[in-house]
C-alpha cells in the first residue's frame, strides 16, 4: 500500500489564484487551469507547479512536464513550450508562499499527528499498528498510524511520530526522535539520533528570512546503522534517502534532499549539505564537508577534514581544503615546504 504522506494537501487551485498570490501575470486562457500539487522539475506532471532557481538545472527545466513554473524574468526564455511561466522577482520566496497554500500545516513537524484529541495517554497510540514481538520500553511514545514490524525494539524515551513506518528487527535507541520517515529492516539507530526534522530551508530577503515548508520524507533502507547524535533532515519536496547497508558514525549532519547510495561509510562529524548525492560505496572521513548540489562518484574516498565543492569522479581519492587528488595535494605541500625553507619549488 502506498504511504499516504505526512501532510494533508489543500487544493486544487486555479493557476490564476496562484499567480495572484505570488504577484505574477498569467494569460486569461490559462488562469482557470487547475493545479493540484507542488513538485520538483523532474517529478512534476501536467497538474503540478514547479520552480527554477539554479541554472545548473536547465536540462531538468527543458524536460519538465509541469503545468507552470515559478521563474525569474531573465530566465523566461528557458521555459519549454507548454509550461506556463510565472515570472517573479524571487522564485524561492514565491515557492514558500505556494507551498504554504497547498500545505498549510507544513510549517511545523507532525509529531503526534494533526489532531491530538485522540491521544489517550502515554505509550502506544491506539491507532498505531505493531506486529507481534515489538517491544516498546518505558517512556517511549509511538504516535498515531505508525507501523512497526516484528522484532523491533523502541528503547526508553524514544519518539516514533505520526505515520512513521519501521521495518522488522530494527532498533530505535534511547531518546531518538523519528519523524516523517520510512525505515527498513534491521536498521540500528543509536541514542539521541534526530531523523525527519525540517530541512534548513529559508528564502533570504532584505526584509528577513522566509521559511520554506519541507514536505518531503526521510527514506532509510535495510541494514543501515546510524550513530549517536546524528541528524538527518527530511526533504523539501523530494526525499532524503539513505541507501541499504550504509554506516553512519556519531554526530553527522545530513541535509535535506541528500541521496546517499548503498554501503557508504560516513565517519563522525562529517557534514553533507542539501541536495548532494553520494553514489554507492563512497567513504567520507571524519569532519569532511560536502557542498550542496554536487555528486560524489561511486567508490570515491574523501579524507578527514576535507572540503568538497564540486563533483567528484568515481573512484577518486581527495584530501584537503579545497579537496584535491591525493597526489596533487602531496606535491603542493611538498613545494610549499621547500618554499618555506627558502628553497625553490620543483616543477
Amino acid at each position: 500500500m502506498e504511504h499516504p504522506g505526512f501532510y494533508e494537501r489543500a487544493g486544487p487551485f486555479a493557476l490564476g489564484e496562484i499567480a495572484e498570490l505570488v504577484g505574477a501575470e498569467v494569460a486569461q486562457d490559462q488562469a482557470g487551469r487547475e493545479i493540484s500539487d507542488v513538485r520538483t522539475l523532474g517529478q512534476a506532471g501536467a497538474g503540478d507547479i514547479s520552480f527554477f532557481t539554479n541554472r545548473k538545472y536547465r536540462q531538468a527545466l527543458a524536460a519538465t512536464e509541469a503545468a507552470a513554473c515559478l521563474i525569474k524574468p531573465a530566465d523566461r526564455a528557458l521555459v519549454p513550450a507548454g509550461v506556463v511561466p510565472l515570472c517573479v522577482a524571487d522564485p524561492y520566496q514565491s515557492l514558500a508562499a505556494v507551498l504554504f497554500k497547498f500545505y498549510p500545516e507544513a510549517g511545523r513537524p507532525l509529531v503526534m499527528g494533526p489532531a491530538g484529541d485522540d491521544w489517550r495517554g502515554p505509550g502506544v497510540h491506539p491507532n498505531a499498528r505493531l506486529e507481534e514481538g515489538v517491544v516498546v520500553e518505558p517512556g517511549a511514545v509511538v504516535g498515531p498510524e505508525a507501523e512497526i514490524g516484528r522484532g523491533t525494539r523502541i528503547a526508553a524515551g524514544a519518539i516514533v511520530g505520526y505515520r512513521v513506518a519501521i521495518g522488522r528487527d530494527s532498533f530505535i535507541g534511547p531518546t531518538a526522535t523519528i519523524l516523517h520517515a520510512l525505515i527498513g529492516d534491521r536498521v540500528m539507530i543509536h541514542s539521541g539520533v534526530r531523523i525527519g526534522q525540517d530541512g534548513f530551508g529559508f528564502a533570504m530577503g532584505p526584509e528577513g528570512h522566509h521559511k520554506v515548508p519541507q514536505v518531503g520524507r526521510v527514506i532509510i533502507q535495510d541494514d543501515v546503522e546510524i550513530g549517536a547524535g546524528t541528524a538527518i533532515d527530511r526533504g523539501a519536496l523530494e526525499d532524503t534517502i539513505i541507501g541499504e547497508g550504509t554506516k553512519i558514525d556519531n554526530l553527522v549532519q545530513i541535509g535535506h534532499n541528500v541521496v546517499i547510495g548503498r554501503h557508504c561509510v560516513i565517519v563522525g562529524m562529517a557534514g553533507i549539505a542539501g541536495s548532494a548525492t553520494l553514489e554507492d560505496f563512497v567513504v567520507l572521513g571524519g569532519h569532511a564537508m560536502i557542498a550542496g548540489h554536487i555528486t560524489i562518484g561511486r567508490g570515491a574516498r574523501i579524507a578527514g577534514g576535507s572540503g568538497v565543492h564540486r563533483d567528484v569522479p568515481p573512484g577518486a581519492e581527495l584530501i584537503g581544503y579545497p579537496a584535491r587528488p591525493v597526489k596533487e595535494w602531496m606535491r603542493i605541500n611538498l613545494a610549499l615546504g621547500r618554499m618555506a625553507k627558502g628553497g625553490k619549488a620543483s616543477r
